[in-house]
């Protein structure tokens, strides 16, 4: 028979370890996880942290850096997702803690633009170790540290999502999404055609890649395409369409920033334009529309729940693709998420583990996410490549610029705040695809808009990937 203590000395217990749950309190899955590290919240944008990189003391991060930086420097890193843990966390740490040192600039993006392209810059200077490159490379594809990442915030964001909101933003968000990539086609392609560029041009060689939404249906795809209508090589148009979501990339990031400066100095220029992370305004009942506040505390048998959510949506929208290819992996699972949050097959506390483990890694790996993209997918040599072409530049920041114009007054039309609807799908479409996204979710300070990105990327992707299959025909009578 079990015995039970006084309340005097179970209150005094609960009292003592606040970090436990007062309903089971003896029960070690059920310690609660709190997000506050002292009076700041755990998040890779925390502002000045003072001595303490990636939360923890200046002298000890210091050793832990040092043996990794000789292992890597030795050639004795190991291949493994631990290596990659350690790099990614330990670099994106110390570049987020270098940003925030930067008064101002640090609220207009600076810590995640450090962490997307530092890194790079480093491989293309020749200062980073080749055996650290091959591990975090390996630990981002191989690993799929990417899909780890993504289907987090996927899954905790659908399904700590208000039902209403998914209910009445879905529809809606087709607005903002099909016209937007009609005015970056037409106004970009004009503009080709007053200066000389080519109408035709600046549509396949520049909107069409950067509004692919990703390399995986824009670059890609579309030199196989170009190669076989004109009877080229597909590595000769390859460059020039990699430049162009690069440098796309990038100014998709600054812009991103520019909003969250914005809104961080409360600026409202007209009714309806900062929804500070709220994607629609509405009239009425508004705490159904808004997105539930963050959880001050968690458990981990809770954060276990949301990690087996995340795993198998992610195995079930593989699995259809894979009898299904018309559509994008991601794309089932989002469409899995939205169906089970929408029909109500999963109960309460499920959907909250999903939510708190979305936001867990969220808050923690971001910085890590970023070192890893920079380190896999950038290379500054085709950044570089692009400057050699002022008209290319023009271009492209101009097809940023209309896409995210376009997409906020658009979405403001049909009740979405302008910032959220230029953001998603505006400069989300516009980006490297979901490693972008993170980067300009991130620099945007508005990561909850996952699914909304993701979703944008995949159905918005495959939309510009079929409207530039019609075009290809006159490229070759053309030239």
């Amino acid at each position: 028979m079990s015995t039970t203590r006084s309340d005097s000395t179970s209150t005094e217990f609960i009292t003592e370890t606040s970090d436990r749950d007062p309903r089971n309190p003896d029960t070690g899955m059920h310690r609660r996880v709190s997000p506050t590290t002292g009076p700041r919240r755990a998040t890779h944008y925390p502002g000045r942290q003072g001595l303490r990189i990636t939360s923890t003391p200046a002298p000890i991060f210091i050793v832990f850096a040092a043996v990794v930086l000789v292992a890597a420097l030795t050639g004795n890193l190991p291949d493994s997702m631990l290596s990659g843990f350690a790099v990614t966390i330990l670099l994106g740490g110390f570049l987020i803690w270098l940003g925030n040192l930067v008064p101002v600039v640090r609220d207009f993006g600076l810590p995640t633009i450090l962490c997307t392209f530092v890194p790079a810059v480093l491989i293309f200077a020749g200062l980073m170790p080749e055996n650290a490159v091959a591990v975090v490379q390996n630990f981002v594809d191989g690993y799929g540290f990417l899909d780890f990442f993504v289907m987090a915030l996927i899954a905790g964001s659908i399904l700590g999502m208000p039902r209403a909101l998914l209910l009445k933003a879905g529809p809606r968000f087709a607005v903002p999404l099909v016209g937007c990539l009609m005015a970056t086609f037409v106004l970009i392609g004009g503009l080709g055609a007053v200066t000389g560029f080519g109408f035709l041009e600046g549509i396949l060689f520049v909107a069409a890649p950067i509004m692919a939404g990703g390399l995986g249906l824009g670059a890609v795809p579309m030199s196989e395409m170009y190669a076989a209508r004109t009877g080229g090589d597909a590595a000769s148009f390859m460059g020039d369409l990699m430049s162009a979501v690069v440098m796309a990339n990038i100014v998709c990031i600054l812009i991103a920033g520019v909003y969250n400066g914005v809104g961080k100095r409360k600026k409202q220029l007209f009714v309806g334009f900062n929804g500070y992370g709220q994607l629609m305004r509405v009239q009425g009942k508004a705490d159904e529309m808004a997105l539930p506040a963050k959880k001050d505390l968690s458990s981990f048998i809770s954060l276990g729940k949301g990690l087996l959510i995340a795993a198998v949506l992610f195995v079930a929208g593989n699995l259809v693709a894979a009898y299904l290819p018309v559509l994008h992996p991601y794309a089932w699972t989002i469409l899995f998420a939205a169906m089970v949050k929408i029909f109500g097959l999963l109960p309460k506390d499920l959907e909250d583990g999903s939510s708190e483990w979305g936001d867990m890694i969220g808050a923690i790996l971001v910085p890590a996410l970023l070192v890893g993209v920079s380190m896999t997918y950038i290379d500054i040599q085709e950044v570089l490549a692009s400057l050699s072409n002022p008209m290319f530049i023009v271009l492209t920041i101009c097809t940023v610029i209309v896409a995210t114009l376009s997409s906020g007054f658009l979405g403001w039309l049909v009740n979405f705040h302008f910032v959220e609807a230029a953001i998603t799908p505006g400069l989300v479409m516009a980006d490297t695809g979901g490693s972008g996204d993170v980067s300009v979710l991130s620099a945007a300070n508005r990561m909850h808009l996952m699914p909304f990105a993701a979703l944008t990327n995949r159905l918005g992707g495959a939309l510009v990937l079929f409207v530039t299959s019609l075009l290809v025909p006159l490229l070759s009578i053309a030239g």
